[in-house]
């Protein structure tokens, strides 16, 4: 390998587009960091801000109670009424999630206007999550506590004067947004808030920032203060939603708490958050012993290089960042944990059908327990309302999730005629696939991942209907619902999606692996649903119900959940299935180019081996300017819609596409992109409880499992299966062959 990657990005100009802006976080506060030193801005985001839109009561953010009508229209459509699912419904219009949106920004202007520019330099370092902007005798740096949830900016410069103050005025801020200023004069320099009450409503949130500052002098300049001739200031911001007021007063001296030292206190908040972050951050790294010059260009510059391997080293790198920063009190929503606007696309919602399970898509792999955990936390914050899903709109036992939700609520309220989401039930297994992998990681079952999928169990056992003679007939999904698609021939909701076939069977015997008491039951039950069909085109049909054709351009790729994340179909196991899953896959367009569905055919392809489309895949978002200098991505190319699917998905498909793992399997480079001919993939976790590091180059390869349970596992490589025994605290060195 040539000198190490990069473990950041940087850019010789300050953010002109909040898009721009560096990011950290902590998985609850966020900030979008400019960089300007004459008019420094940074954007502060929280987690819980999502902007109440006008439900009053929220009666209307129930899920639909149809129930009693459920029978009915499965009579319909087993009859063959291809449109039966239409009016499945209680006619509520299309009702959006409530709007995840940004708090304010921190201010600091220079009374002086434009400086010098000279020498000046922004970056963001990745294994601290610190952003820092600097020219001659000025330094900026900010990060977001992992150890101490505060968003901690620290500026330093002789004679510093600035003016300080929380501004809300973000672009798509409502006008009848209720904003008071507070600003006081404390022993350590000024304590200043925001409150902003949303429109018609007693809910609101508030931003406190203390401001700490070594020499000179603190004036009030309402909204906010004056400093004079100091050498460094400290800010510590916190923001909260609430009800009612907040207790201003009290938030101050929390946050003077955390100034043990107040010569050292910047370096004493940095020393207590990176143990957290660095330690997670550096659990895995990928080197493709890039051009070193490549390596030390600008993102800016490297993303103009789309064949770059410092580009993907970076992108790679970035992604586990941006993932890590976002996770904490939920997994990263469309937008991880940052906006800059108040009218963020889809409601800046977590989207349960595709991107939110693309975006962690590398949690277990990647080694970053800590996604997991968001995830789980949010699902389990979430049970009861998947309960009351299950109830109204099924009337059934057990758990349905929705399709989207805005982090408090998880009621199925978000569907229409066009995307009946409310028909979907593949949800929850979807949801806790990845919890299920982690217990595969750590070999061990998590009780309340075991009680939730036997909740799911549940509701198969009652969801499911027979349709043949006697109590033990074949069964089937209906309604059935494949995101976000339709038959070429048939309305939204019809028969036996592949997703649904996948998720029950999958959920089944999931819970049963888990309850060995219930086994019996819930393996009979898998064992009578249906195959899946393959098509007069030889593929995978995304519909198993006869008569049902499907149509093949379209963004989301719900019918091969089977191949990834599921292990139902692959060339090892099932390869008459496989091979039509792969002709589904040639046959998918690409519809709107969205970035997930480019990047969802890439994670597939790699289970299915096939290292030329994974390229391709690949290709399109890098040549498409998926990408802001941020190195946060876009939903659309030409960086239209700011969205984490792509900087949070890319690093999963290049570790799919170089290492697979099962709890009885490992499949090493099983789709290495021909222009990665060499490099080094370290601290890659297994399934089956072993780290892996791979190192591979034209000449051959080498793999390093160090396993931490003793288990018989069978290698997949190019040259076919072997089994391989591996015994607890004893590395095994693998070598093999790439061509």
């Amino acid at each position: 390998m040539s000198a190490a990657p990069v473990h950041g990005t940087w850019e010789p100009r300050p953010a002109a587009r909040w898009e721009d802006a560096f990011l950290s976080g902590n998985g609850h506060h966020g900030a979008l960091v400019f960089g300007d030193p004459d008019d420094d801005r940074t954007v502060v985001t929280h987690h819980t801000l999502v902007r109440p839109n006008g439900d009053g009561d929220g009666r209307h953010r129930l899920p639909p109670r149809l129930a009693d009508g459920l029978a009915g229209l499965q009579d319909r459509l087993l009859a063959g009424d291809a449109t039966a699912a239409e009016d499945f419904t209680d006619g509520r219009p299309l009702q959006w999630v409530r709007p995840f949106h940004p708090a304010f920004q921190i201010r600091l202007g220079r009374p002086d206007g434009a400086g010098d520019r000279t020498g000046y330099r922004r970056t963001v370092d990745f294994a601290t999550g610190v952003a820092e902007a600097s020219r001659a005798g000025w330094t900026s740096r900010v990060f977001v506590s992992r150890a101490d949830d505060v968003v901690v900016q620290h500026v330093t410069g002789p004679g510093l004067t600035l003016g300080i103050a929380l501004d809300h005025r973000l672009p798509g801020a409502p006008t009848g947004l209720g904003v008071g200023h507070g600003a006081v004069l404390t022993p350590e320099g000024a304590l200043l808030s925001l409150r902003a009450r949303y429109p018609g409503t007693d809910r609101a949130y508030t931003g406190v920032t203390l401001v700490a500052v070594t020499g000179g002098a603190v004036t009030l300049a309402p909204p906010g203060v004056r400093i004079a001739g100091a050498r460094s200031v400290l800010l510590l911001t916190r923001v909260r939603r609430h009800t009612g007021e907040a207790d201003v007063a009290a938030e101050g001296r929390a946050l003077r708490d955390l100034l043990d030292d107040g010569r050292r206190a910047y370096d004493d908040l940095l020393a207590r958050h990176l143990p957290l972050h660095r330690t997670a951050y550096a659990r895995v790294t990928l080197d493709l012993a890039a051009d070193p010059h490549d390596r030390e260009l600008p993102g800016s510059e490297l993303l103009a290089r789309p064949r770059s391997a410092a580009l993907l080293e970076r992108l790679f790198a970035a992604g586990r960042y941006h993932l890590l920063s976002s996770s904490g009190l939920c997994p990263p929503r469309l937008t991880g944990l940052w906006t800059g606007d108040w009218d963020t696309a889809w409601s800046g919602a977590f989207t349960n059908d595709a991107n939110l399970n693309l975006q962690t898509a590398s949690a277990a792999a990647a080694a970053l327990p800590e996604v997991t955990g968001a995830l789980a936390a949010l699902i389990r914050r979430q049970l009861p309302d998947w309960r009351d899903n299950a109830r109204a709109v099924f009337g059934t036992r057990g758990v349905v999730a929705p399709a989207h939700t805005d982090g408090e609520s998880g009621h199925s309220y978000h569907f229409s005629r066009e995307y009946p989401l409310h028909l979907w039930t593949a949800g929850a297994d979807w949801l806790l696939k990845p919890l299920v992998d982690h217990d595969e990681t750590r070999g061990e079952q998590d009780p309340r991942t075991a009680a939730a999928l036997a909740e799911v169990a549940l509701f198969y056992e009652d969801f499911l209907t027979r349709t043949g003679p006697g109590p033990d007939g074949p069964l089937v999904v209906v309604p059935s619902y494949s995101p976000e698609n339709r038959p070429a021939n048939a309305s939204w909701g019809a028969l036996n999606a592949a997703m649904d076939l996948s998720a029950a069977r999958h959920a089944l015997l999931t819970a049963a692996a888990y309850h060995p008491e219930h086994a019996d039951r819930w393996r009979s039950l898998a064992e009578r649903l249906p195959p899946h069909r393959i098509n007069a085109d030889g593929a995978l049909a995304e519909w198993a119900w006869p008569g049902l054709d499907d149509s093949y351009d379209h963004r989301h790729l719900s019918h091969l959940y089977g191949v990834w994340p599921l292990d139902e179909i692959t060339p090892y196991d099932t390869p008459e299935l496989a091979a039509a899953a792969h002709r589904a896959l040639e046959l998918r367009g690409a519809e709107n180019d969205s970035a997930h569905g480019h990047l969802h055919h890439a994670l597939i392809a790699a289970r299915l081996r096939d290292g030329e489309r994974v390229a391709h895949a690949l290709g399109q978002v890098l040549d498409g300017d998926f990408f802001h200098a941020s190195l946060m991505s876009a939903h659309y190319p030409r960086r239209d819609v700011y969205n984490a699917d792509a900087a949070h998905t890319l690093p999963a498909v290049l570790i799919e596409a170089l290492v697979q793992s099962t709890p009885d399997r490992l499949v090493l480079l099983p789709a290495l992109p021909p222009a990665l001919p060499s490099g080094q993939l370290c601290g890659i976790r297994t399934r089956f409880g072993a780290g892996v590091d791979l190192t591979w180059s034209p000449d051959g390869a080498t793999a390093v499992v160090r396993p931490t349970r003793t288990h018989r596992i069978h290698l997949w490589t190019s040259a076919g299966a072997e089994p391989l025994d591996l015994v607890a605290g004893e590395d095994r060195v693998l070598a093999l062959k790439t061509r």
